[in-house]
């Protein structure tokens, strides 16, 4: 086959994440190669399809997997004449730089193996400060491999910090923030990438709105953790548990954001975060480009959350009026989501963290008793104009009127 691994004509090893999952005994999800000893001319002859500008790739004529040529270092240009070794030391952590011969033959030179049976996060050496996205990564892997009990090795801690000190993150594209976050959420313990972002110092200087949440203070006897950004973290894990959609488990992780704005005299009370809440999670969502799904969920849970907690409470015309705003008539799924995040929040504190949340049960019922009645009734009644909508308000009011009751 032009171009396979096998190919005595072309040099070419499986490398990265295929060779670590592999080794972890996970499942691979994609399995990447390195070219030695060709250039980009020869991979196009042989039908390979070039992709991406900055730091092509090649995707195989048969597989589509990607092949890319070796580089020294990750920024530098690929040459026929850089070796295996050299790419590899040019990666980011020593699990990441092993490589397989097509014989199954490991090629380690950097310990990646005995980080991987000590299940420890080490960078490869000073070449890692070529890409700081790097710094980010290893947060991500830390959370992606938290259930396998990895931690991130103490020098590299220190040398993570010491980029952050330096400026280092400052050139990094909202793109690649955005990318690295999104991936992390729809890890196993996202909480990880947080919280090893925190140790580093790196938080502040990428998502500083989450970072400004830790060490504001609530009051204890709702919140027996106390700190807001602890409370943050719980928050997660319970999205986590609750759900594999990332959208909801941001809208968890943001949701309380305007507490990092409550003045100081209304301490550790947080009078109307709800709304104070909206603006930073406008601002960060524009500067790191979040799509619009993620920053129009976000923004309903941070709005709505305060009312849902109490909506046992609420008059039905209160209660309609949340489910409008909400789209729930037109996107019933928006409300389900909705619910899953404030379900986080009612359990993202010690001793709260098996709570059933009847708010949000009784939330979804008044939605599905509302949406029974429909327009095509009122049509058939004879009703015409403004006089739809107006009647169509007034019964589903009467509709969750004659559901209300206590949680």
């Amino acid at each position: 086959m032009p171009g396979d691994a096998s190919d005595s004509a072309l040099t070419a090893y499986l490398v990265g994440g295929a060779v670590r999952d592999r080794l972890l005994g996970l499942p691979v999800q994609d399995r990447d190669w390195v070219v030695v000893g060709s250039t980009s001319d020869e991979l196009q002859a042989r039908g390979f399809q070039r992709v991406g500008r900055d730091f092509p790739v090649f995707l195989h004529p048969q597989t589509s997997e990607q092949y890319a040529l070796a580089r020294a270092q990750r920024g530098g240009l690929p040459s026929p004449e850089v070796t295996l070794e050299q790419d590899l030391t040019g990666r980011d952590l020593t699990i990441n730089a092993m490589a397989e011969h097509a014989d199954g033959t490991l090629v380690d030179p950097t310990g990646g193996r005995a980080d991987l049976e000590a299940r420890l996060l080490r960078h490869v050496g000073p070449a890692f400060a070529d890409d700081p996205i790097r710094v980010l990564r290893v947060a991500r892997f830390a959370a992606r491999l938290a259930p396998q009990g990895f931690t991130v090795a103490p020098e590299t801690m220190a040398y993570m910090s010491d980029l952050v000190e330096q400026g280092g993150l400052d050139r990094l594209t909202p793109e690649r923030q955005w990318h690295e976050l999104s991936a992390a959420l729809v890890t196993t313990a996202p909480r990880r990438f947080l919280e090893v972002l925190r140790d580093c110092g790196a938080l502040a200087k990428v998502f500083p709105e989450i970072d400004a949440l830790f060490g504001v203070p609530q009051p204890i006897q709702h919140h027996p953790e106390v700190d807001t950004g602890l409370h943050t973290l719980l928050v997660l894990d319970q999205a986590t548990a609750l759900s594999d959609d990332p959208r909801v488990r941001f809208a968890a992780l943001v949701h309380d954001l305007g507490k990092a704005r409550t003045p100081v005299e209304e301490l550790p009370r947080h009078i109307a975060h709800d709304r104070r809440g909206l603006a930073p999670i406008r601002e960060l969502c524009e500067r790191l480009r979040a799509p619009v799904d993620y920053r129009e969920l976000a923004l309903a849970v941070c709005r709505e959350h305060l009312l849902i907690h109490r909506v046992q409470e609420l008059r039905p015309k209160t209660v309609l009026s949340l489910l409008e705003r909400l789209d729930a008539f037109r996107r019933p799924s928006r409300v389900e989501d909705v619910v899953l995040a404030c379900r986080a929040d009612c359990r993202g504190r010690p001793g709260r963290e098996d709570d059933p949340y009847p708010r949000g049960n009784l939330l979804l019922t008044f939605q599905r008793a509302a949406a029974e009645v429909g327009v095509e009734d009122l049509l058939e009644a004879g009703k015409s104009g403004p006089a739809v909508g107006d009647e169509l308000r007034r019964r589903r009011i009467r509709a969750i009127a004659r559901l209300r009751s206590p949680p």
